[in-house]
């Protein structure tokens, strides 16, 4: 089964040298193009198989953390499909989603508002959340006083404890200690275990080859390889390796609109 579906999934900024040419544009009836295409991601068609865990690994700018907003409909593709099967959740940015006047528990709760969860069964799990996070007393103080570490417990805490089919993570394992990422170890291990999609952007080449039976290699905002991890490795070591490697970003300089 395919747990994510992607196909011919680009996403495509409009980039203005000064504030005023936007508004230039408009008025312009958009008969004149005073903006340069960024293209993020560039006609990406991939499968994601259910019970398969994929790193999404390329250098800085490639466009990895773009593809999971995309496929957490964080953000919407500018052309190109994305289906899904089962539920998700996602370890975005750092605090991606939380409200920083509200405490860790009322996040919680507007967590699983926002992924369709009823509040009792939100409230059901509040005590399994406040004992995988382990921040104490500031359980119930705003998030603005937390620390990245805190943040991040609190997030990975409430997105596995809604039982995802499919988890989304972008480097937060990166920002925890020891003891909290051997915790996620666990956590990751018993997700697999019980045949969960779990796909993840890390630059830990270890990681991978420790977490993953597949892996997804970007670059330019393009797949440039992709199958099992031992066999693709050696494409993002050899990108990593040589500076020249690194397909540079498409940019359309500005032109007239038909």
């Amino acid at each position: 089964m395919i747990a994510v579906d992607l196909q011919n999934v680009s996403k495509c900024y409009s980039i203005y040298e000064k504030p005023v040419d936007r508004l230039k544009e408009i008025l312009s009836n958009n008969r004149k193009c005073f903006h340069k295409e960024f293209w993020a991601l560039n006609d990406i068609n991939l499968q994601f198989e259910s019970g398969t865990t994929t790193a999404l690994l390329g250098p800085n700018g490639s466009g990895k953390s773009t593809l999971l907003q995309v496929i957490a409909d964080v953000l919407q593709p500018s052309s190109g499909t994305v289906k899904l099967c089962g539920r998700l959740t996602a370890i975005l940015e750092l605090g991606a989603g939380f409200q920083p006047d509200y405490t860790g528990r009322e996040n919680i709760i507007l967590n699983g508002m926002i992924l369709g969860i009823p509040k009792d069964e939100m409230l059901a799990r509040m005590d399994e959340i406040a004992e995988f996070a382990e921040i104490g007393d500031f359980f119930d103080q705003p998030i603005k006083t937390y620390s990245s570490g805190m943040i991040v417990r609190l997030a990975f805490g409430c997105a596995i404890s809604v039982d995802p089919e499919i988890l989304l993570v972008d480097e937060a394992l990166a920002v925890g200690d020891q003891a909290f990422q051997k915790k996620c170890i666990g956590k990751i291990k018993q997700l697999q275990e019980r045949g969960k999609t779990i796909i993840f952007v890390t630059h830990d080449v270890a990681s991978v080859r420790y977490y993953c039976d597949r892996a997804v290699i970007l670059n330019g905002g393009r797949v440039v390889d992709k199958g099992y991890t031992k066999d693709v490795i050696g494409t993002y070591e050899e990108i990593m390796a040589n500076k020249d490697l690194v397909a540079p970003k498409l940019i359309v300089q500005p032109q007239l609109v038909k």
